[in-house]
């Protein structure tokens, strides 16, 4: 087994204190977080058993790993992520083919001219996106295919990275979600490739990851600061394609009356003006 599941398993054990737990503290504690037999007790298996989990020298079964999301007291999208972790068949890792956004999400976003929006794919690939979402994050179409990565953009471009009035809140939902979707295939070599790069170029990414929060998040509201049309606060909703759960449209709205729908109204203005 991959070193993903016990590496969770350690992560949530060092966060739960014995207090949380219901636990008594002997006040001798040399490292943070519960003790592998203490996680063993409350899930009700041997202290060998939870040690060789860790180590990523057994399978857990359906009832263990329920036990254990209770023990460890998982979040609903942890205990998600705890189930897709032990999942994985042990096949070799394959490249697969890259993605290419269906047509039915394209029209989709061509006929969206006064909302910003994007298509996602595996690993926050960008696929797609429309001339309103440009103008507000970026021009994609200047970046190498294999650069489009929306959780690339957040920690390397400092014109995206200085769009978030909160990029450290924003940031790490991106590692969280990222994760969430790792749990998947968390050997695919784009993924790998993508994790590497980030863990070397930024110390946040390399914590953040080695952290092992996880969450899926399918709407939201993003904070920005535009350099042309100033604050915007933009509720966000995914949509995701019936016919290929890996590929996610993204749309951005405010409330019609509100500075930051007046905002996207000029964006879009200056988007649509001929150039020269």
């Amino acid at each position: 087994m991959s070193s993903e599941l016990g590496d969770f398993l350690k992560a949530r054990r060092r966060e739960l204190s014995p207090a949380t737990a219901g636990l008594p503290d002997d006040g001798r504690r040399r490292v943070p977080g519960l003790r592998r037999e203490e996680i063993a007790l409350l899930a009700s298996i041997s202290p060998d058993y939870y040690t060789r989990l860790e180590q990523g020298r057994r399978r857990a079964s359906e009832p263990v790993l329920n036990s254990l999301a209770r023990a460890l007291r998982l979040s609903e999208d942890e205990r998600a992520y705890l189930f897709e972790l032990s999942g994985k068949d042990g096949r070799r890792p394959r490249r697969r083919p890259a993605q290419r956004v269906r047509p039915q999400l394209q029209r989709l976003l061509d006929d969206l001219t006064d909302t910003p929006a994007l298509v996602l794919g595996r690993f926050t690939d960008i696929l797609a996106w429309n001339p309103q979402a440009a103008a507000l994050f970026t021009d994609f179409s200047l970046l190498p295919r294999d650069r489009r990565n929306f959780v690339r953009l957040v920690f390397c471009d400092p014109t995206v990275r200085a769009l978030y009035t909160d990029w450290e809140y924003m940031a790490r939902a991106c590692v969280e979600q990222l994760r969430m979707e790792a749990a998947r295939d968390p050997e695919d070599p784009r993924l790998t490739t993508l994790v590497g790069e980030l863990s070397v170029r930024d110390p946040d990414f390399r914590a953040w990851w080695g952290d092992h929060h996880v969450a899926v998040r399918t709407a939201g509201t993003k904070a920005l600061c535009h350099p042309v049309v100033g604050e915007l606060a933009l509720d966000w909703s995914a949509l995701t394609d019936a016919s290929d759960p890996d590929q996610h449209l993204i749309a951005l709205t405010a409330a019609h009356g509100t500075p930051s729908h007046d905002g996207l109204r000029l964006l879009g203005a200056l988007t649509a003006e001929p150039s020269g």
